[in-house]
C-alpha cells in the first residue's frame, strides 16, 4: 500500500480512527463488504469437508490449495496438518505477525452436515466454530495481499483446538514461528463484538475403573466398575464451585462395559475443570482426587490420568492490541465486550506473545448439530480483523 494518507495514518498517530479513514482502507473496507457472500459459500464449502480433531488432513488440503491460488509464499503442511502461509512484509527484519484460526470440529466423521438458511440464519454443524474463521482467514490473505504491509504476516491454519487436541496445532505453529512473531490474532466464527484477552486454564483428566467383572446373573454382587465410576460421578457432580472466580466442571464422556449382562470390568469418564483461577483448578483437582481415593474398595481400582492441560495467560485491557480491536469495534458501532475463554490463544498468551482472539460474526449453538450464524455481521467482522491486522502489521500494538 502506498497511499500517502495511509502513510500519515500510521507514521503520526495510533488513533486506529485516522487509519480506517485514509482512503486505502476505505477501499479495503468496500472490498471486504462486497465479499460477504463469497466468504459465506465458503465457509459452507469447508464445513462440508469432515475434520474431527486429529482428521484434518482434508480441511488442510483445501487451505494448502486455496494459499497457493491466492500467492502466499513458503507454504507448508506439518504433520499435525498446520497449514502454513507467509504475507511478505516490506520489512522482513521487524516481527511478525500472525493470523490463525483452527479447522477441527467436535463432530465424528459420519455426521451429517446439512446446511438450512433460514430467518437471517445460516444452521450447519461447524459453520460458525469454527469454518468461518477459517473462511476469514483466506478472505483476509486476498485483502492483505494487496496493501504492501510493512511487517510479514503468517497465515495459519492450525489443528487440534478442539476437544482432546490440547492445543498442539498451535503450540507447533509457535514452536516453528515463535522467535520471529511480535503479535497474534486468532479468528474464530462467533463471538463478533468480543475481544478475548486472556486464556482460562482447562485441565481434563480421565478417571477409570478396573474390576473383576463377570455375568450379571451368575455373580451378581460382585464389583461393578460402571457402579463404582457412577458413584464417583454422582459425587463429582455435586461439587460447589464459586461463582467468582468463575469456575465450572463437566462430565462430558462415559465409556466401558462389555454387555448388557456383564458385570463390567472397566469403566472410564473425561472431567473438564475451568476456571479463571488457575488455583481454583488445582483445588478442584485435589477435591476430585479425595472423592476417588474415598471410592476405593476390595476389588476395585480407579485411576486418575491428566489427558488435557491448556495454560492459562493474559494481556491487560490496557494492551495497545487489545485497544486496538476495542477502538476498531467502536468504529463500527458495535461495544466491545472484554472476555476470558479458552481459544488457541491459551497456548501463545502462555508463551508471553500479545495475543487477542476476535470473531466474525454472532451465532449459538456450538458445538450442537443446530449450530448457527448470523449473515448480517460478516461484513463488519471481517473489516474488525483486517483494521486491527493492518494497525498491528503497521505497529500500532506494540
Amino acid at each position: 500500500m502506498n497511499d500517502p494518507s495511509y502513510a500519515s495514518a500510521t507514521n503520526s498517530t495510533s488513533n486506529i480512527g485516522a487509519l480506517a479513514q485514509s482512503p486505502a482502507l476505505i477501499a479495503l473496507r468496500e472490498r471486504l463488504q462486497r465479499s460477504v457472500s463469497a466468504v459465506l459459500d465458503e465457509a459452507i464449502a469447508i464445513q462440508q469437508i469432515p475434520a474431527p480433531t486429529f482428521e484434518e488432513n482434508a480441511r488442510a488440503e483445501y487451505v494448502q490449495r486455496r494459499f497457493t491460488q491466492l500467492g502466499l509464499l513458503n507454504i507448508e503442511v506439518d504433520s499435525l496438518y498446520n497449514v502454513y502461509g507467509r504475507l511478505p512484509g516490506s520489512n522482513a527484519t521487524q516481527s511478525a505477525l500472525l493470523i490463525a484460526a483452527h479447522t477441527d470440529t467436535v463432530f465424528e466423521r459420519n455426521t451429517a452436515l446439512e446446511v438450512v438458511r433460514r430467518d437471517g440464519r445460516v444452521y450447519g454443524p461447524g459453520l460458525g466454530d469454527n469454518s468461518l474463521g477459517v473462511a476469514a482467514v483466506l478472505a483476509l490473505v486476498a485483502a492483505l495481499r494487496e496493501e504492501h504491509l510493512p511487517v510479514d504476516v503468517w497465515f495459519v491454519a492450525n489443528s487440534r483446538e478442539e476437544g482432546m487436541g490440547n492445543l498442539g496445532g498451535i503450540q507447533a505453529v509457535h514452536n516453528k514461528l515463535g522467535s520471529c512473531l511480535g503479535s497474534a490474532i486468532i479468528v474464530e466464527g462467533m463471538a463478533y463484538g468480543h475481544i478475548y484477552h486472556a486464556g482460562i486454564r482447562v485441565r481434563r483428566l480421565e478417571i477409570s475403573c478396573q474390576t473383576g467383572g463377570g455375568h450379571s446373573w451368575l455373580h451378581f454382587g460382585r464389583p461393578s466398575a460402571i457402579h463404582h465410576l457412577m458413584r464417583v460421578g454422582a459425587a463429582i457432580a455435586g461439587m460447589q464451585v464459586p461463582n467468582s472466580p468463575r469456575t465450572t466442571y463437566n462430565i462430558g464422556m462415559i465409556s466401558g462395559g462389555q454387555s448388557v449382562n456383564s458385570i463390567a470390568a472397566n469403566a472410564s469418564l473425561l472431567l473438564d475443570l475451568r476456571s479463571t483461577s488457575p488455583e481454583m483448578v488445582e483445588i478442584l483437582e485435589r477435591e476430585v482426587a479425595g472423592i476417588v481415593e474415598a471410592a476405593q474398595a476390595p476389588g476395585v481400582t480407579f485411576e486418575i490420568k491428566v489427558v488435557g492441560d491448556r495454560p492459562s495467560g493474559e494481556i491487560p485491557v490496557t494492551h495497545p492490541l487489545v485497544q486496538l480491536a476495542r477502538d476498531a469495534l467502536q468504529l463500527l458501532g458495535t461495544q466491545a465486550f472484554f472476555e476470558r475463554g479458552s481459544t488457541d490463544a491459551n497456548a501463545l498468551l502462555a508463551a508471553n506473545l500479545p495475543t487477542i482472539t476476535l470473531g466474525v460474526t454472532r451465532g449459538g449453538n456450538a458445538h450442537r448439530l443446530d449450530e448457527y450464524i448470523e449473515g448480517e455481521h460478516i461484513g463488519n467482522g471481517l473489516f474488525q480483523l483486517a483494521l486491527v491486522a493492518v494497525a498491528a502489521a503497521s505497529g500500532l500494538a506494540s
